[in-house]
């Protein structure tokens, strides 16, 4: 269903009213910033019921009830300092990782408030665990409250996309189907935009070079509130700036995405914390998934393949066997009878109706992943990470450039990743590729949060899964 905002550019009826252009542009943003907050306060809400039960009674219920009703109030304030009511033009990864630090900093305050008051211990522990869980439940709250404006028409900003031709189909293909930017594209006009009844966009986005532009930028600034210089995307290279903050400085800073020691000693402690339970939990429902491959083509139910890893290293993957043993052999055949399938191998080297895949238990355990799930045990040896690249046969890695193998090899291979989340099997060698890289230029703690969040609805969805 197309929101609402695709058939009218007035969604909210303002045209008709006698109202300053610069107020009828902001109220629809107004409208979805309350939308936002109105679903923090839910989500809220919702964890204070949760944690209801566990709560004691009396007078001191009351004053962890005040407690809660002011750390909220106190995180919602971050936020709109923050930027995120409505949070337009912002990765996902950096809409967690701004409400995690508010939270971080609420509960901060309430250990200290705790101390300098003498209350007990519980009051402290109370409160970090109605922020966090108020955090975990916003996620879905903040989806379903931007997808509501989104489809009410009131979602976004117009702009008009300013760069090369080649370039500008793609980019305005790209923001409408990723509308969560809170970008409504719309080709560059020469015609002011006072010519227009409500103002026309107030935002350029400038894209690829920049070079014979640079004359037309004081004037630009005159006509736009605001004149944004595009970074890369995860699908599209826009003009290899990585999608940074500015932070203050001069200018926009081109680097290399480096590691922390640090960070990837966190990363490491993550990854064992996730991995070990994981593997307790799913144990069994791995053994009976591996019974039932024995039964329909007896022999082994695991199957292993050296990868690449960290700094070119061989990583032994183990998965469930999917495929029948004679696996090769029949895709040898199927290549000389059809050669419209190995035209879709070398574009995506999956075939989407594979006859060596096991009937039933094979296309079940390759649909949900859960062939995968094996691979709990390379994390836990410390050959793969939770989120990064996934590790590729070398057939498929003779398809990429030199540059970019070298590149992939500086970081831990891992069970998802951004290809994972977005495309799974329906993207070719260069969206995986594209993927991979937009991954590591951007790699960061608060990145593989979000990656790891998304996997779950993905693997439910089974978009692009076979």
């Amino acid at each position: 269903m197309p929101p609402i905002a695709a058939k009218t550019a007035d969604p909210l009826g303002l045209s008709g009213l006698n109202m300053p252009i610069a107020l009828r542009r902001r109220l629809p943003r107004l409208v979805t910033s309350s939308f936002l907050v109105a679903g923090d306060i839910a989500s809220y809400l919702v964890a204070y019921f949760v944690l209801l039960t566990f709560l004691p009674g009396g007078s001191e219920s009351t004053v962890v009830e005040r407690a809660f009703t002011l750390a909220a109030l106190a995180a919602i304030v971050l936020y709109a300092s923050a930027g995120l009511y409505p949070g337009y033009r912002l990765h996902d990864h950096e809409h967690l990782r701004r409400r995690a630090i508010a939270a971080v900093k609420v509960a901060v305050l309430t250990v200290f408030g705790a101390i300098i008051l003498s209350e007990g211990g519980g009051l402290p522990l109370a409160i970090i665990g109605f922020l966090g869980l108020g955090l975990i439940v916003q996620q879905f709250v903040h989806w379903f409250a931007r997808s509501l404006c989104w489809r009410l028409g009131i979602w976004g900003e117009r702009a008009v996309i300013i760069g090369g031709r080649n370039l500008i189909p793609a980019l305005m293909a790209h923001f409408k189907d990723h509308w969560q930017y809170g970008i409504k594209p719309e080709y560059a006009s020469s015609d002011a935009p006072e010519a227009s009844p409500d103002g026309g966009p107030s935002i350029a986005l400038i894209a690829g070079d920049t070079g014979s532009l640079a004359l037309d930028l004081a004037a630009m600034r005159r006509r736009f509130a605001e004149v944004i210089l595009l970074s890369d995307t995860p699908s599209l290279k826009v003009s290899g700036l990585r999608p940074a903050d500015v932070g203050g400085e001069i200018g926009i800073r081109l680097t290399t995405g480096g590691n922390s020691v640090n960070s990837d000693l966190v990363r490491r402690i993550l990854d064992l914390a996730i991995a070990i339970p994981a593997t307790i939990v799913v144990a069994p429902f791995i053994a009976i998934a591996a019974a039932a491959i024995y039964a329909i083509d007896p022999g082994p139910v695991f199957f292993r393949h050296t990868r690449e890893g960290l700094s070119g290293k061989p990583v032994h993957v183990l998965k469930l066997r999917t495929m029948y043993q004679d696996a090769e052999q029949r895709l040898e055949a199927l290549f000389r009878e059809n050669p419209a399938m190995r035209a879709e191998w070398l574009a995506h080297f999956k075939l989407k109706d594979d006859p060596r895949v096991l009937p039933v238990i094979g296309h079940l355990l390759r649909s949900s992943s859960f062939d995968e799930l094996p691979q709990l045990a390379n994390i836990i040896a410390g050959e793969m990470a939770i989120v990064g690249p996934r590790p590729f046969p070398e057939y498929h890695l003779l398809a990429m450039d030199g540059e970019f193998r070298d590149k992939r090899r500086s970081v831990t291979p891992g069970l998802t990743g951004l290809w994972q989340i977005s495309e799974r099997s329906n993207a070719d060698i260069e969206l995986q590729q594209q993927l991979d890289e937009f991954y590591i230029d951007n790699r960061s703690l608060w990145f593989d949060c979000q990656i790891l969040l998304s996997t779950i609805p993905a693997v439910f969805k089974r978009r692009g899964a076979y």
